[in-house]
């Protein structure tokens, strides 16, 4: 039952760093709700350009660094030592949330615009371009397993004592034309702002390259669980884009 609350309570805490998450690169919007901080604003003394560049940078690699390393199998073997595997994935969720906090926290703006669309009508229409990145991105985790992605559905069969479901291969709904709907989703939330800064631009940017370098790490690891299944899956369905070879 504790590691079932536990895992509660890293869902819990996850959703309220993915809302926060939204309003900071949401800048534009986020400054006229009166929200202090977001890609455009800190709550901390300004640093110059490069020193403030090179910190977003690392936080950029922080959270792709623990992203990635923890989502391992080797990490989860050594993880295993002293986190029951049914708690793994609640873990990694609760160290994702500190990552995007840290990042929102410590976020440093460079407020030079790179562009800026004066009309309001278009600007409504990549704002709900940025709202479809989120409504994708969801949608995503529900096509596949959203509670088992968020560690809390691993707990509950421990604590009702069901057996693990099988390891098995699914490509429903938006899987059967993308790889990886997911990552599509954050792509489109990272570039789609009407107002796009020098801050906003390194952060897109950033966690873009994270994304496509995850992916590698990602489907070498799909490769080794399903093998050939998933080569298949990979020489067929486009990675990013449905219709297009990325």
């Amino acid at each position: 039952m504790v590691g079932l609350l536990f895992a509660v309570f890293a869902y819990l805490g996850f959703g309220l760093a993915t809302a926060a998450l939204a309003l900071f690169i949401a800048g534009p919007l986020t400054a006229g709700l009166g929200l202090p901080v977001h890609i455009d604003a800190s709550i901390f003394p300004a640093l110059s350009p490069w020193l403030a560049g090179a910190l977003d940078l690392g936080l950029i690699a922080l959270f792709g660094l623990q992203h990635s390393v923890m989502a391992r199998p080797g990490f989860k073997q050594w993880m295993s030592a002293t986190v029951p595997a049914h708690l793994q994935r609640a873990v990694y969720v609760v160290a994702t949330s500190v990552m995007v906090a840290l990042l929102i926290l410590l976020w440093q703006p460079l407020p030079a615009m790179v562009w800026q669309m004066q009309d309001g009508f278009n600007a409504m229409l990549v704002w709900m371009l940025y709202g479809i990145g989120w409504l994708l991105l969801v949608a995503a985790t529900f096509m596949i397993d959203h509670f088992e992605l968020f560690g809390l559905a691993q707990p509950f069969r421990r604590w009702r004592g069901l057996p693990p479901p099988n390891d098995e291969f699914r490509t429903s709904w938006l899987y059967r034309y993308m790889r990886h709907p997911i990552y599509s989703g954050w792509l489109v939330i990272f570039w789609a702002t009407p107002q796009m800064s020098a801050g906003h631009l390194l952060f897109a940017i950033g966690m873009s390259a994270y994304i496509l370098v995850g992916i590698l790490y990602e489907e070498r690891d799909l490769i080794a669980a399903f093998g050939d299944r998933y080569r298949d899956y990979r020489r067929r369905v486009p990675a990013l884009i449905p219709g297009l070879k990325i």
